[in-house]
């Protein structure tokens, strides 16, 4: 590791307290724990997921699907309207809803929340192609995105092994104890938000199938890039919390269906299922559901719309896709109007 990232804390000593991983998560913000799932499940996992990627033209004919092995020509993320459809036939296979309900991590944030837990219904993956480090994740709070309690809490997960160079996760340790949400701007990147963080130490490993990094909703936390030359990163991002408190409505629903045209139900992720354990789950839980509160990406799209005005690459390709993903939405009519005016000629 470079001189600017440290070794996280392992916790597996502290697996069978859960007064001190409650101590660890409260002091720190983060757990780790190595190997906390069977690598064998986890592998099994990764071949389901790169084999629907292979379907879908991401992977390099002719080579592995466990090697995960790009085409690069194919490059694509969260925001493209192309994305979807390979990220979304992933997204219906049974086996990658279960792993978020695995004993393994439902025991340790029984022990964490201290109380029933409410595995989100929205799982997440997250599959990242080499040579794009321009849209690598960058530094946020999960709070902004997924909302409804502080109190919730991640499961970074890598699906497969995850050295440094292929852009895992990295923390940035006490930074939940702020208590609030701190200021965030337009980014490149998944969620397309990035808060400022100076001075920070960041916290990280070169992570192995089974490994899980767990941290509360306000911890600072970024992606590495991904440096490799070939290789897609696949990972895993659930969220738990108290069965009884607040979450928001819109992680009630399938991963990418705002500001998406045509985006899965429910029903057409479950439509191959082989059983109905799984299914609607969370509709029997007590908690209060909350309007989503939007003024986050609200503010976020506004910062995108002012620096494309001053000629920013990247807020230029943002409103771009909002603009292909979404002609005819707000977002998109807001899009086209800053594009225009930011290539009419001037007089």
């Amino acid at each position: 590791m470079s001189d600017t990232l440290h070794p996280l804390r392992v916790s597996n000593d502290a697996l069978d307290d859960g007064a001190e991983l409650r101590a660890r998560m409260a002091d720190d913000g983060y757990v780790f724990i190595r190997r906390l799932f069977d690598p064998d499940a986890v592998l099994d996992l990764r071949r389901e997921m790169l084999q629907v990627m292979q379907a879908g033209g991401w992977l390099a004919a002719g080579t592995d699907p466990m090697d995960g092995i790009a085409d690069v020509s194919r490059q694509c993320t969260e925001g493209d309207p192309e994305y979807p459809q390979v990220y979304h036939e992933v997204y219906k296979l049974q086996a990658f809803h279960e792993a978020g309900h695995w004993p393994q991590i439902l025991d340790v944030m029984g022990k964490i929340i201290d109380a029933p837990v409410l595995p989100h219904p929205q799982k997440i993956a997250r599959l990242w192609f080499p040579k794009f480090t321009r849209h690598t994740t960058p530094v946020h709070q999960d709070f902004v995105h997924f909302q409804g309690s502080f109190d919730t809490y991640t499961c970074w997960a890598p699906v497969g092994d995850c050295p440094v160079e292929l852009g895992g996760l990295a923390v940035a340790p006490g930074t939940h104890n702020v208590g609030a949400v701190v200021d965030h701007r337009f980014s490149l990147g998944a969620g397309q938000l990035q808060a400022d963080a100076q001075d920070v130490p960041w916290l990280t490993t070169d992570y192995e199938p089974g490994d899980a990094l767990l941290f509360h909703s306000l911890t600072l936390h970024k992606a590495l890039p991904n440096l490799t030359e070939d290789r897609l990163r696949v990972s895993l991002d659930n969220r738990y919390q108290a069965a009884d408190a607040p979450i928001a409505e819109h992680m009630l629903a399938p991963h990418l269906t705002q500001d998406a045209p045509g985006a899965i139900t429910w029903d057409d992720v479950y439509a191959d299922w082989t059983d109905d354990r799984l299914q609607y789950y969370w509709t029997e839980r007590g908690g209060p559901v909350v309007p989503r509160d939007t003024s986050y990406s609200d503010r976020g799209f506004a910062d995108a719309l002012a620096r494309a005005k001053r000629g920013d690459a990247d807020a230029r390709l943002h409103l771009e896709r909002a603009l292909r993903r979404d002609p005819d939405s707000d977002r998109g009519r807001q899009a086209a109007a800053a594009l225009q005016a930011d290539e009419a000629p001037s007089r």
